[in-house]
C-alpha cells in the first residue's frame, strides 16, 4: 500500500512551528479536503502550529462496487458495527506514528502533537494516537468510529489522553450511536472523553469550527 506525499501548511506567523496537528480525511477525499479548515480555525498569530494533512493512498473499497478511490483502508460491510480490513487499518495508523515520530525529530515535543481524523480518518486517528508510545497533546474524533475497539493495543502513555469526539445528529454515512459507541468504549477503558452533538449530517458545520479552534487553543496551552 504505498502513500502518496503529505500537504504540508506551516505556521502563517513565517515564525519556526512548535506545535503540530495532523488532520486525516475521510473515504474519497485527500488532504485538501479540510485545507480551508486551517484559516478558518483563526488560531492566535503566535501559534507556531505546523498542519500536516496526509493524503490516504489509493485503494479498491468493496462497498463502492470494488472502485479505486483514496482510501486509508477497505471498508467491506456497512453493517452497523462496520466490517473493515483491520490490517490495512492499521497500517495507516503505522505510517501515521511514523509521521508523529518524524516531527519529534524534528524537535516538536510530543506532547504539543495533536491528532484529528473525519470518518475513516478518525477511525485511523483512534488507532494512531490510542497505541503511541509518547504522551501525545490530544484526540479529536470527528463523525468517526472505534474500528479496532477489539484490537487495539491502547499504550500506558497515552491512558490520560485528551479526547474529544464530535458527531452530527443527522448523519446518513455514520449513525451518531458510533460515535457515542466509541465514547462509551473507551470510558470503560478508564479514558476521559469529551462529546459535543451538532445539528448536521455527514459534515463539519461553522458552530463545530469554533469549537475546534478553542479545543485546540486550550490543547496547545495546556502543553506549554
Amino acid at each position: 500500500m504505498s502513500a502518496p506525499e503529505e500537504l504540508i501548511i506551516e505556521p502563517r506567523n513565517g515564525q519556526v512551528a512548535d506545535a503540530c496537528v495532523f488532520i486525516l480525511h475521510g473515504l474519497g477525499a485527500d488532504g485538501r479536503d479540510f485545507e480551508p479548515l486551517v484559516p478558518a480555525l483563526q488560531l492566535p498569530p503566535d501559534a507556531n502550529v505546523r498542519f500536516i494533512l496526509p493524503h490516504a493512498p489509493r485503494l479498491a473499497v468493496t462497498v463502492n462496487g470494488g472502485m479505486v478511490m483514496p482510501a486509508w483502508y477497505d471498508i467491506i460491510e456497512m453493517s452497523l458495527d462496520r466490517q473493515v480490513d483491520e490490517a490495512q487499518l492499521k497500517e495507516s495508523a503505522q505510517r501515521i506514528q511514523a509521521l508523529i515520530t518524524e516531527q519529534i525529530g524534528h524537535g516538536i515535543a510530543p506532547e504539543r502533537i495533536i491528532v484529528v481524523g473525519f470518518s475513516q480518518g478518525g477511525a485511523v486517528a483512534y488507532e494512531a494516537a490510542l497505541s503511541f508510545p509518547e504522551r501525545l497533546g490530544g484526540l479529536l474524533a470527528l463523525s468517526t468510529y472505534l474500528a479496532t475497539a477489539d484490537s487495539l493495543d491502547y499504550a500506558e502513555a497515552n491512558r490520560q489522553l485528551p479526547i474529544e469526539v464530535h458527531h452530527g445528529n443527522m448523519d446518513p454515512v455514520v449513525p451518531e450511536s458510533l460515535g457515542r459507541s466509541a465514547v462509551e468504549r473507551l470510558q470503560s477503558q478508564g479514558y476521559a472523553v469529551e462529546f459535543r452533538q451538532y445539528p448536521m449530517a455527514h459534515a463539519v458545520c461553522p458552530q463545530q469550527i469554533g469549537d475546534i479552534s478553542r479545543w485546540l487553543s486550550t490543547r496547545l496551552a495546556a502543553a506549554g
